[in-house]
């Protein structure tokens, strides 16, 4: 961690912009959050602009730089206008994607119009936002860029058809840019989030779980919830990777997640 994460004095600020797409009320949010305390001037979207000002704030107040604006990552057009934005604040140095799309429907009655907006929303917006940011570090021969993956990205499980399909797409898009970026300077890495992240919907979720479970006379211990702000962490740890020890690929949990 840097010395102003430590301090709480205002970051040293970089002429370099970090693009954080799906910056949510979580994880979204504190990748924003972390990259503008180390000096980056944040450049964030999401499909409700407005719910990004209780974000926006807090970052100024904290003396970061951040400009927010509408995205809807499935639309050519709307994330190519985005980056050309972000480039004009400042030279892209750090594109993050991280738009989740997590929904669960039975195989039998998931629609073709689920299927699909879901692909959307986590693939092929993975796609058109690495690959716009990408056309402006190039160039420049440096760069990260960093997808957020989950444990669907490795397998299929009950009711969640739609979410693997995109999540397994979006880690070939992730190996396809790794392997033809990385000699060009642009560190690509797949960050798989193996737990559930605490949240107050997944603590409802968990404890609803564990509720019917114990009914039913099983025995279950209390899990772990990973902190939205390890994610930032660990992203940023990523971006600090010497260039000749790179990790393209990288599974983070709680120690006490089953797995």
């Amino acid at each position: 961690m840097s010395d102003s994460a430590n301090s709480g004095s205002k970051p040293v600020q970089r002429n370099a912009t970090a693009v954080v797409i799906g910056a949510g009320d979580f994880i979204g949010g504190e990748i924003a959050k972390k990259f503008a305390a180390e000096g980056y001037i944040v450049v964030v979207g999401r499909r409700q602009p407005e719910k990004l000002e209780p974000l926006k704030a807090e970052i100024e107040a904290a003396g970061g730089r951040v400009v927010a604006e509408r995205l809807d990552a499935r639309d050519e057009e709307n994330v190519a206008a985005f980056f050309a934005m972000a480039e004009k604040t400042a030279p892209i140095e750090v594109v993050i994607f991280n738009v989740g799309a997590n929904v669960n429907f039975p195989f039998l009655e998931t629609t073709s119009r689920v299927f699909r907006k879901v692909w959307e929303m986590a693939c092929f917006g993975g796609f058109l936002s690495g690959r716009e940011g990408a056309r402006y570090m190039v160039p420049r021969g440096k760069g990260s860029l960093f997808f957020t993956g989950a444990t669907a990205s490795l397998r299929g499980g009950s009711g969640y058809a739609a979410f693997a399909s995109a999540k397994f797409g979006l880690r070939a898009v992730a190996q396809a840019a790794a392997r033809e970026l990385g000699p060009q300077g642009i560190h690509v890495a797949h960050l798989i989030i193996d737990s559930g992240v605490d949240t107050a919907w997944v603590r409802e979720l968990f404890k609803a779980n564990k509720a019917a479970k114990e009914a039913a006379g099983e025995t279950v211990p209390d899990r772990e919830l990973m902190r939205p702000a390890a994610v930032g962490e660990t992203f940023w740890a990523l971006h600090q990777q010497p260039k000749d020890a790179w990790t393209f690929e990288q599974e983070i949990r709680p120690a006490g997640e089953p797995w």
